[in-house]
């Protein structure tokens, strides 16, 4: 009796040890695109795919990173020939289609621009109408194509930049690589953009905070507007409250219309949209950020894949919300 109570015993043991150990949640963090990233996931046998991630981040800096000499975008900018990948390709297209949808106040041509007026990667420069109207010459995603796998520009000097587009992008990547690894729950937190799926450690739905707007904070603030639960949701949030410059007594926000070369002056402070994706979520922060409260809100309606969420400055300097019809739905109880 004592004998067979053994064998039991040990058949017990080793079944155990040859099951999966149970899921858990993994935190990674790092660098990517000049900012901060954050991945938590259930992995559903307790393996930790931050170096599988690395990887593939280091994949996206090679297509997306203006800053890598060797990347995509770089050869693309200084004129070299290069392959382009699948990725780079849909984000390309994404892009083009959104400039078209927002009558090009998204545009991945941008970017002198932005570094002319001290925004960008390069020193500031003296700004004058003749200036601008200089970088206006290579500004314009009507004047970009793809034709036979490259990217064709009408004027050399034309430079790329999809920062405002690639890092939603990325998001939905590193998302997919997670899903494809049969993790049911994550969230993936790329410098703000964000995908979530499922629910957290805590067995609650990802709740994400949209930060109150101020002018005198320069760093992440815990003071919040409001929070949105993101089950199943892409996120991006863009806002000129923190980014600024003080000339001659006029303030200049670092979003730039890329129609008229000059910095907005608009009275709103922050968008942020809703999606069923970080691509297009991320692109459409950016373009509402550059059209504006009456004209954004009118583009908003006629786009029904997303759902916004503005915070602007009334007549009187007091912060006021506009939100997307029924979006109250992801405010956090």
């Amino acid at each position: 009796m004592r004998a067979r109570l053994f064998v039991i015993l040990l058949l017990t043991t080793v079944l155990l040890s040859c099951q999966s150990p149970p899921p858990k949640y993994i935190y990674n963090e790092g660098f990517i695109y000049g900012t901060i990233y954050h991945f938590v996931y259930e992995s559903p046998n307790g393996n930790d795919f931050h170096e599988e991630v690395k990887a593939k981040l280091n994949e996206y800096n090679l297509m997306f990173s203006p800053f890598d000499t060797a990347s995509i975008i770089s050869k693309i900018n200084n004129n070299k020939e290069t392959k382009l990948t699948p990725e780079f390709i849909t984000c390309f297209n994404r892009a083009i289609e959104i400039s078209e949808i927002t009558g090009g106040a998204f545009d991945i041509t941008a970017g002198p621009m932005v570094n002319a007026w001290g925004f960008g990667t390069e020193a500031k420069q003296t700004m004058t109408q003749e200036k601008v109207d200089s970088l206006k010459e290579i500004t314009g995603y009507h004047k970009i194509r793809l034709e036979n796998g490259k990217i064709i520009k009408d004027n050399p000097n034309m430079k790329l930049d999809m920062s405002a587009i690639a890092k939603g992008y990325t998001c939905d990547l590193i998302a997919k690589f997670l899903a494809d690894k049969d993790c049911k729950n994550y969230m993936v937190d790329i410098g703000g953009e964000i995908v979530a799926l499922g629910k957290n450690e805590k067995g609650r739905e990802w709740t994400i905070g949209i930060n109150n707007p101020k002018e005198n904070s320069f760093s992440i603030s815990s003071d919040y507007v409001t929070a949105l639960r993101l089950p199943n949701h892409a996120l991006a949030t863009s806002g000129n409250y923190r980014n600024f410059y003080v000339e001659d007594g006029k303030k200049y926000a670092h979003t730039i219309d890329p129609r008229t070369g000059y910095p907005v002056q608009h009275s709103i402070l922050s968008a942020t949209v809703l999606s069923g994706n970080c691509m297009t979520a991320d692109a459409f922060a950016t373009s509402f950020m550059v059209l504006g409260l009456e004209k954004g809100i009118e583009l908003s309606k006629h786009i029904p894949e997303i759902e916004v969420f503005f915070i602007h400055a009334d007549s009187l300097g007091n912060n006021r919300i506009y939100m997307s019809e029924n979006f109250e739905r992801h405010f956090a109880k």
